[in-house]
């Protein structure tokens, strides 16, 4: 207990209150076992410049260069001087420039010649790469104290550059780990000496000095390898802990009912069902007949045919005596998912939705002629939102206790305490990544016995994501889309350099809807008072410069009034967005879908679910305010039908930026596994697993689920070894404590939830 508590030691009381602050509020680093796991992002040599010829924009960047020349520049009739400092590494060249009272001792230090760390966000002004009043430290220091200090901070011939923020240089960070970094060789070693001697890794003491104060590069690959493993193996042991508890729990086996609805369903089909969709089809029911609860992922491309998959499957169960739930993130997916599957299901449905208040036919009762397990009158399909009036809420509750309704639809309002069912039998889980664990389990515990749970994603995710943040769930991909989707052709529209591309954007539109077809036009933000009032509130501010230079993102109410007014005067233009009463977003969404609206101006609630075949055109505002998921998704929307679509990406961005370098990426790639790979190259990876494993504290540092598929596979072997060997890792309790330190303190029971 000893050795966990030094980690656990406040890094207040070693680095002082200031420090401490601006660590606990940047980055996120609280005590001596998190600075110790604030790993460099990478090492520069001391004899070696930085490359300076492909920076990235906009972000904080530490290089190594040596000053060409420095000049004092004066403006307003001498009042203001301003320093240009010009840095080369021998082939590219990055201008610094002080302002002000600034100058004065960077002119004194930085003369040409001397060679220096620099650390400051990147920017451009003139069409040229810059650093704006950065921070330094000088390398070819000549005062012996200073010399004798740079040497204690910066041991060795590899500097590390630590990941920092404008408030806290990498030096800096890197002589709080000098204090923090006796206390390594306390560190508790999850891996079994058995598998640490046979893959012949180094201690985790040994790792983490090398990690930080290497001597040679071996150094910094024996530390990386190691910690890679730890992060690896330690996920994968409590995903192999949840798997193994799983397969102990009962759950009510959902055998085939040969005459039920699934089989009058398929004989309706006006399709034939893909090879993709029978596979995955085939799986799930495999799962379903047996006496253990089914805990399968399915995801699949934009328009692959989730919903009719995830359909079948609850007629399975409906067919076989239970109830199915399937839980949508907002009311607009809830209603859309409503709606098509009434549709899908036609005769075989009997609708009890938002929008009917009034009673059956007379004479009729809610369910005649019908009980669980399914008959030719079909089963009641039910939605469920917090924003329902009294009386339909109160019949849509009824028939879920019942056992009336066989399948709802329905919101976080699904989780509430006073809903409850005759017998839950399966949980559908569509996009999964905006719920949390908490309101998974909440709903999965209203079963008589534990139901099975199919989680749905739109978002395509590569094998090695899937196998780290899903490790828990068996995985089914659809990447076949069904006959009869149209391509879509993407495009960027640099709005700043060439504004008559945007011009052009929006004669398309004007053609598409003058040739009987439909828009979509997304904007980030909403637009109304709240929505600034919000966006004032939430605002960074960094520095004067850059509240100048960036505007608020464009919003849904603005550029509808502008379009209506100027280049689509004349079309129908309409607005929907997610603080706009459910009524009124159900009218726009029905009045779009029978085609009554040409141009929709919306948020990202049209994100996923919204099936309009006749919408062929989408422009994308503010474009790169978007993640290249998202993007996808979004572009998702158009194509469904026979005529071909059309997306244009506007952006206001540099076109050296990484925002430009996304939106090119998204534009020349249609294949949605393809750029969830991109996407995550280009995001920090524990933000990824961060969403999706709710409840762990720490993320990646060193293992990339990208790069180290081998790693992450091998680490999954072990793990599942072991576990089954000693499920409780009764002999492991280092095992047992990185484990805990892995999950929330206030949650340890996560690995139980869902």
């Amino acid at each position: 207990m000893e050795r966990v508590s030094a980690f656990d030691e406040p890094l207040k009381k070693l680095l002082g209150g200031p420090t401490a602050k601006v660590m606990a509020d940047h980055l996120d680093l609280h005590t001596v076992g998190d600075l110790l796991h604030h790993y460099p992002r990478r090492y520069e040599e001391r004899g070696r410049l930085t490359a300076l010829t492909d920076l990235p924009l906009d972000e904080h960047v530490t290089v190594v260069a040596q000053v060409a020349d420095a000049r004092v520049m004066t403006f307003n009739g001498g009042r203001g001087r301003r320093l240009e400092v010009t840095l080369t590494d021998g082939s590219g060249r990055l201008q610094l420039v002080f302002f002000g009272h600034g100058v004065h001792k960077p002119h004194k230090e930085l003369l040409p010649g001397r060679r220096a760390m620099f650390a400051g966000k990147v920017s451009v002004f003139n069409r040229k790469l810059q650093l704006a009043h950065p921070t330094y430290q000088l390398l070819d220091v000549r005062d012996e104290d200073e010399a004798t200090e740079a040497a204690d901070a910066f041991a060795g011939q590899l500097l590390p550059i630590y990941p920092a923020c404008k408030q806290l240089d990498s030096w800096r960070i890197a002589k709080a780990v000098d204090t923090v970094l006796p206390s390594a060789g306390q560190a508790v070693d999850p891996l079994p000496a058995s598998l640490r001697e046979g893959r012949g890794f180094v201690s985790l003491p040994e790792a983490l000095l090398k990690i930080h104060r290497p001597h040679t590069k071996a150094d910094v690959a024996a530390a990386r390898e190691r910690l890679k493993w730890d992060e690896a193996f330690v996920l994968q042991v409590a995903l192999a802990r949840r798997r193994h508890s799983d397969t102990e729990l009962p759950a009510t086996a959902r055998r085939p009912v040969p005459g039920g609805l699934l089989d009058a369903f398929d004989a309706g089909l006006p399709f034939t069902l893909t090879d993709g969709q029978r596979t995955v089809t085939d799986e799930i029911f495999r799962d379903l007949a047996t006496e253990h609860p089914m805990h399968r992922l399915l995801q699949g491309e934009v328009g692959s045919g989730k919903t009719l998959v995830a359909l079948r499957a609850m007629l399975r169960v409906v067919d076989a005596g239970g109830q199915t739930a399937l839980l949508a993130p907002t009311e607009v997916l809830a209603q859309q998912h409503h709606r098509s599957i009434t549709e899908m299901m036609g005769e075989l449905a009997e609708n009890w939705g938002l929008w009917r208040e009034a009673p059956l036919d007379e004479g009729r009762r809610p369910g005649d002629g019908r009980a669980l397990g399914g008959s030719h009158r079909g089963t009641k399909v039910v939605l469920l939102t917090g924003s329902m009036g009294t009386a339909a809420r109160r019949q849509a509750l009824l028939d879920l206790v019942t056992g009336e309704a066989g399948i709802v639809i329905g919101t976080h309002a699904l989780i509430e305490d006073k809903v409850k069912f005759h017998d839950l039998g399966l949980v559908v889980v569509d996009e999964q990544h905006r719920f949390g664990v908490e309101q998974r389990d909440a709903l999965r515990s209203k079963g008589k016995q534990q139901p099975h749970l199919l989680v749905m994603t739109a978002t395509p995710i590569p094998r090695t994501v899937a196998m780290t943040v899903f490790g828990d769930l068996e995985t089914s991909v659809l990447d076949q889309l069904p006959a009869g989707r149209s391509p879509i052709a993407s495009h960027v529209v640099p709005a700043k350099d060439k504004p008559h591309f945007l011009d052009r954007a929006w004669e398309r539109v004007r053609e598409e809807a003058e040739g009987g077809h439909q828009a979509y036009v997304v904007c980030p933000r909403i637009g109304d008072d709240t929505d600034e009032a919000a966006e004032k509130k939430g605002k960074k501010r960094d520095d004067a410069a850059d509240d100048a230079e960036k505007r608020p993102p464009l919003a849904v109410l603005d550029i509808a009034a502008q379009l209506a007014r100027g280049p689509l005067a004349g079309l129908r233009v309409e607005v929907l967005h997610g603080r706009m009463p459910p009524d009124e977003k159900d009218d726009v969404m029905r009045r779009f879908a029978a085609g009554r609206v040409d141009v929709l101006v919306a948020t990202t609630v049209i994100e996923v679910g919204v099936n309009v075949p006749n919408a062929t055109a989408m422009v994308i505002m503010d474009a790169d305010r978007f993640g290249v998921s998202q993007l996808h998704q979004l572009r998702g929307r158009v194509g469904r039908g026979s005529a071909p679509g059309l997306c244009l990406l506007v952006s206001e961005a540099h076109e050296a930026s990484p925002a430009r370098a996304r939106l090119s990426a998204v534009a020349a790639i249609l294949d949605g596994f393809e750029l969830s790979r991109i996407d995550l190259e280009q995001r920090r990876e524990g933000d990824v697993l961060g969403q999706a494993q709710s409840g762990v504290r720490s993320s990646l540092r060193v293992l990339s689920v990208i790069d180290d598929e081998e790693v992450i596979a091998a680490a999954r072997e072990e793990a599942v070894r072991i576990v089954a060997d000693d499920p409780a890792l009764e002999r492991l309790p280092e095992l047992r404590t990185a484990l805990d330190a892995l999950l929330d303190k206030d949650r340890e029971e996560y690995l139980d939830k869902g």
